[in-house]
This record gives structure tokens, sequence and C-alpha cells, in this order.
């Protein structure tokens, strides 16, 4: 029997904000920021996906130096680093950025991270520049309690490429409204959880499992702030499905009481 793939850690943002006015009313629903990865991109290719990836050697760089982010008093070095490289790859692929001025603790604004990612951001995605070098050029600490955990999912045994991932919940800071960055994702919307996950239905998007669940618990939100207000009392529960084939197709079994809504899921036909 072949030994099962290790799963490499991971990490992603669900960047919420508000339902913006539309006719001069505002909607009663949250929007969250998802991108299209590229297809040529080997894993979830074509998918709507929140921004996130890989945790890396130079996340753990970071993590060592306590002068470049703010707010991770309490946590353990690997679950810094998983909000490390979530920030990261959120700009890295978005150009938002939850940082701080170490001098002032003033968020970083709209205009200041654009400059910013104007500046580095192509340079940062091709390995040119490094993450901490921008954090310390600029005098800029990372927010990482302005995270959430949200949920953790580990991808089932016997998959050819297997990830130990974080979700977490942050509010957009004002008027970043990111933009994709043509590389590794091709477009980018906000959009509320419920037409994301019609769209997944329609065939209009491809919505990973994973996404499509924690969009549907999503939904139940009216607003950010009651989304994180639910997300701070919640138990996260690690969820590694458990897939069978069945007649018809495939099935995957997730632990109840990680608050998805059911335990076994159908996901569709074989082939």
């Amino acid at each position: 029997m072949a030994e099962a793939s290790a799963s490499r850690p991971a990490s992603t943002i669900l960047l919420l904000r508000d339902g913006v006015k539309v006719d001069g009313k505002s909607r009663d629903e949250i929007e969250v920021f998802m991108m299209v990865r590229h297809h040529q991109i080997e894993f979830n290719s074509g998918a709507l996906v929140f921004p996130g990836g890989s945790v890396d050697a130079g996340d753990q760089e970071i993590v060592k130096r306590s002068d470049l982010y703010s707010g991770g008093e309490g946590l353990s070095e690997a679950d810094r680093g998983f909000r490390i490289a979530a920030i990261r790859e959120t700009f890295e692929e978005s150009g938002i950025l939850l940082a701080r001025s170490k001098e002032s603790g003033t968020p970083v604004d709209a205009r200041r991270a654009g400059e910013i990612a104007d500046a580095h951001r192509v340079a940062l995605n091709e390995h040119k520049v490094s993450f901490l070098s921008i954090l310390a050029d600029y005098g800029l600490q990372l927010a990482l309690d302005t995270l959430v955990p949200y949920a953790h999912w580990i991808t089932p045994e016997g998959m050819p490429k297997r990830f130990d991932t974080w979700f977490f919940l942050a509010a957009a800071p004002p008027d970043q409204l990111g933009a994709h960055d043509g590389r590794e994702s091709t477009d980018s919307i906000w959009v509320s959880p419920r037409e994301a996950v019609e769209g997944g239905e329609s065939g209009r998007f491809k919505l990973p499992f994973p996404t499509t669940r924690n969009l549907i618990r999503l939904a139940k939100q009216s607003s950010v702030s009651a989304a994180l207000e639910h997300a701070r009392g919640m138990s996260v529960v690690t969820v590694m499905p458990v897939m069978t084939k069945t007649e018809t197709g495939r099935q995957l079994r997730i632990p109840r009481e990680a608050g998805y809504d059911g335990e076994v899921f159908e996901v569709g036909a074989l082939g």
C-alpha cells in the first residue's frame, strides 16, 4: 500500500464587506471577495475561490520577527504562520493588505496599500522581493488579530495534492476593493455567498466542495459584524472528508459537528 501524501499547511481569507447600495438601497446580504483561478493552474484550475495559498519559508521568517506583526499574543508559532501566509497570499493575489503602521498603529488605507501593491506586487509574485523586506521597508506590522478562525479542512487521503488549510474571516479594509493578479487568477468579484452558491449550482461558477460548504454557512449571516461575532463564538472542528464511491457517483462524509448542515453529501457522478 502506498503511503498517503503529506498535507501542506495553507490558509485562506474570506474578505467580507456589507452589501453595497443598489439603486440607492442597501442590500441585506454581505459580500465576499472571490477570484477565478487560472485554467493552467494545477490545483483547482478555473475554480472560483477565496484568496490564499501555502505557508512558505518566508512566512516562517516573519514569524520570528515579532516587530513585523501585531495581535499575535497567545498564538503558537504555527498559528502565526497560518495567519501571516493568509495575509501575504491575499496581498499577492488581490492587492488587499491587512496591516498597520508600526509607528502610529493605524491601519493601512486604500491609497497606501495601492502604492505598495503598484511598486512591489509583481516582484513579490515573481519571488524577486520578499514580503518581509516590504514590511520592514514601509514600517508595517501585519494585523493578525483582524483574522477570525472560521474553518479547518484537510484534503482527503489518497489525493495527489493535499492541503491542511485554515479558513479565516476578515472585514475588508475600507475602500480596498481588490483586483486579481492576472497570473494565478484571471478574474475577481465581490459576490454574495448566496449568489456564489447559486452560480455553482447553475454552472456559472466552478466551486470546490469546501468553498461551497463555507459559502452556504456564511450566507446565514446578514452583516459583517454578525459574521465575525458568530465566528468568534464557534468551535472550529477539523474536517477531513472521507470519499466513497456509490452506484451513481461519489459521496463525501464530514463530521456533523463541524456545522455544515449535514454529514453525507453527494458530489456528482464519476468520470
